[in-house]
């Protein structure tokens, strides 16, 4: 079997257990029959680990447009791509400030890029290690929370178990879709999602489908 039958085989599989498990999703699902959970992240540049946390620290309390910008101007001074962490460290942080990049990213991004390079973290290790366990290890980071995290797993290493219950989009979409009357919290969030495991991350990516559809923006997450 090849990697796209499979895929198109898990896919089906998850729509069908979510369509029974909740009949919002089961709503979102079907007015979208040709909906491709993976098309938003095509439009980012080739992610590692490290590049998902990037995007994800680089995002943060930035609109997907102004993301966007910030990392176009990083990756012009690289080439044209995302910096390795040996990359990163080795330029001069004044011009990522120049780039846009607050001096609190910055310090968060190269204390995460020593970590790497001087090999306190492995990132095939990291790659390897249970969600709560590599949510555990970055989260030490400064500067790095479950939201970058949570990010960073469904980009990189596309785990299909993951909710970002602190997202505002992500929480806006759960109102809309469920019709509340009120932004739900993070523990309101996660009850909801509850009925949605061990396809979270789909589940997830519909939502912001719905969310990003309305507002006229592709379909990404973002922080609260």
């Amino acid at each position: 079997m090849t990697e796209d039958s499979r895929r198109t085989k898990w896919l089906r599989q998850a729509r069908s257990y979510l369509r029974n498990a909740d009949p919002v999703l089961a709503r979102l699902i079907d007015d979208r029959p040709a909906f491709d959970p993976q098309a938003w992240m095509a439009r980012l540049p080739p992610m590692d680990l490290y590049g998902a946390l990037l995007f994800q620290v680089v995002g943060q309390q930035l609109s997907v447009a102004a993301t966007r910008r910030t990392l176009a101007r990083i990756e012009a001074l690289f080439d044209g791509h995302l910096p390795s962490p040996t990359e990163l460290l080795g330029v001069d942080p004044g011009r990522l400030r120049e780039a846009g990049l607050s001096w609190r990213k910055i310090s968060t991004l190269r204390d995460l890029a020593e970590r790497l390079s001087d090999g306190r973290l492995d990132p095939d290790v990291l790659s390897r290690l249970p969600d709560d366990e590599l949510m555990a290890q970055l989260t030490a980071i400064p500067g790095i929370g479950p939201w970058t995290v949570q990010g960073a797993l469904i980009i990189a290493l596309q785990r299909e178990d993951i909710v970002l219950p602190g997202d505002l989009a992500l929480r806006k979409a759960v109102r809309a879709a469920y019709q509340l009357e009120h932004l739900p919290a993070q523990e309101e969030v996660l009850a909801i999602a509850e009925k949605w495991r061990p396809y979270r991350s789909l589940a997830t990516s519909y939502l912001f489908s719905a969310a990003f559809e309305s507002a006229g923006e592709p379909a990404a997450p973002r922080d609260p």
